[in-house]
């Protein structure tokens, strides 16, 4: 893992302003992810989690800032090629998952290897090499699906789907995951086994970035969370100090009770 006090962040917000459609989703967000600080941006719906997703992948833009400085820094970049950034950081969503839905014929090995270029499906320009393919392989037997790796994506459970969206992300060998909403659509059980398979990925050095409502997806290995409410940050520490009634409460704007389960599981109910 790389030395996190040497290292730039992986991500830092100085102030980020962002408007979408004329409206202010996020409003002077600051916070700091180091490399190896697993992190949960937490927040209910509507509270900027997905709009802080999208200036992540320079989808959104922030604000010019009157100081001149820039208002995000990737791996210590302001400027920063999509195409190679995404080398760095891998992404996992519901939405990439409805977007590769939408190729028709698309098989597992295919959209792993479509990770490499970004794109949804093989562009017909571009030609897959071998070491593509073991690139590929080495991805799929990682999260113990190379057995499907000629199934075409359509055909595989939400929870199946889900690991080759990982494998896609992983086939770059990035330094960081960005999961978004990453187990909406799954049900208890396929959540369940999905949450479980990050925790290895923690333990080879590749940082968490979990992007979420539930508390009860929160993994053991989170150091960080960071509150977000109505484009703000309404708090950022370590989760013993951020997942407590008051604050939660606060967040959600309904009074809570916590629970902390014997393997560190988060869990909240209406007080």
């Amino acid at each position: 893992m790389p030395d996190s006090a040497a290292s730039p962040p992986l991500i830092e917000l100085d102030r980020a302003r962002v408007l979408r459609e004329g409206s202010v989703v996020l409003d002077e967000v600051s916070l700091r992810i180091a490399s190896g600080q697993h992190t949960v941006i937490l927040g209910p719906n509507g509270c900027g989690k997905s709009s802080f997703v999208r200036l992540i992948d320079r989808s959104l833009h922030p604000q010019t800032r009157e100081d001149g400085a820039p208002a995000v820094r990737l791996f210590g970049q302001a400027r920063w090629n999509v195409w190679e950034l995404r080398t760095r950081l891998g992404l996992v969503s519901a939405d990439l998952h409805a977007d590769l839905l939408r190729q028709r014929g698309l098989d597992v090995e295919d959209t792993v290897i479509s990770g490499l270029w970004g794109t949804h499906g093989l562009p017909d320009h571009r030609r897959v090499e071998p070491s593509m393919q073991e690139r590929a392989a080495e991805a799929l037997t990682l999260l113990d699906i190379a057995h499907l790796r000629h199934r075409r994506l359509a055909t595989l459970s939400t929870g199946e789907a889900r690991r080759v969206l990982i494998a896609r992300a992983l086939v770059h060998r990035p330094q960081a995951l960005l999961l978004d909403e990453a187990t909406a659509g799954l049900d208890l059980a396929a959540r369940h086994r999905f949450l479980a398979l990050l925790r290895p990925l923690a333990a080879r050095g590749i940082t968490l970035i979990q992007v979420t409502h539930h508390v009860e997806e929160i993994l053991p290995e989170t150091v960080q969370v960071i509150l977000l409410r109505a484009g703000r940050v309404l708090g950022c520490g370590r989760p013993e100090a951020m997942l407590v009634p008051e604050r939660l409460s606060a967040l959600y704007d309904l009074p809570l009770e916590v629970q902390r389960g014997a393997q560190g599981d988060w869990r909240i109910r209406p007080a």
